[in-house]
């Protein structure tokens, strides 16, 4: 099955109110062609789940500089000022995740979990706020609960026609969580290649998990 689609195709999965998953870390890992395209759509009212906001003319940091986003939650935000503008501001409202617990809260989703307990935030009132605590062998716990999303777009080194990902160096950073916690996952692939000529032993993220690629060439 070729699964290989246009940019315009993977576009019109894309709507106004989506939450939207984006793999990456400042950039590194991201899925620049398909970001450009949605900032041209204008898609917006957003709700963005990643490691971060980038900066403002790198990565998602776009989607903030276009006022694109209603819902951030992300671990950091300090490189893109226009995020915390924009939070300070009342347009946007951000939700800071640490970020070990922002990856399992998405392989969680990834993987049908209920959630799970962390000692991360104990102290913290931001983090404490709202939500359920258990202590498990005399240490107290956070009850963090999955995430998952309406769409997740992804970037891989190499990819096959069935959507066998690999990735290079840090680059499979969030995007391997991700691919599993969304209803449908888009993939851009740096360099997409026949089925079989990725070894089975080098794939990273399975076929299985991808609905689409999209050629984005190299980064």
């Amino acid at each position: 099955m070729n699964k290989v689609i246009t940019i315009d195709e993977a576009l019109s999965h894309v709507k106004d109110g989506m939450s939207i998953m984006v793999g990456g870390f400042m950039g590194c890992g991201s899925p620049h062609k398909i970001i450009d395209a949605i900032v041209k759509k204008g898609v917006k009212d957003i709700t963005l789940i990643c490691n971060d906001t980038g900066f403002i003319d790198y990565g998602v940091g776009k989607w903030i500089a276009n006022k694109q986003i209603k819902h951030l939650i992300a671990t950091h935000i300090g490189m893109n000022r226009e995020t915390g503008n924009q939070m300070n501001a009342g347009e946007i409202t951000v939700e800071l995740v640490p970020q070990g617990t922002l990856a399992e809260r998405i392989r969680c989703g990834g993987n049908g979990l209920g959630g799970f307990y962390t000692p991360t935030g104990i102290g913290s009132d931001v983090v404490e706020k709202g939500k359920e605590k258990k202590v498990i062998n005399g240490v107290e716990y956070i009850l963090e609960l999955p995430l998952r999303a309406d769409l997740a777009l992804v970037a891989g080194y190499k990819v096959d026609k069935m959507g066998n990902m690999t990735y290079r160096g840090s680059t499979r950073n969030f995007n391997v969580p991700m691919a599993s916690a969304a209803d449908l996952v888009i993939c851009e692939a740096e360099h997409i290649v026949e089925i079989g000529d990725i070894d089975q032993n080098d794939v990273i993220t399975p076929g299985i998990f991808v609905d689409y690629i999209v050629e984005g060439g190299e980064w």
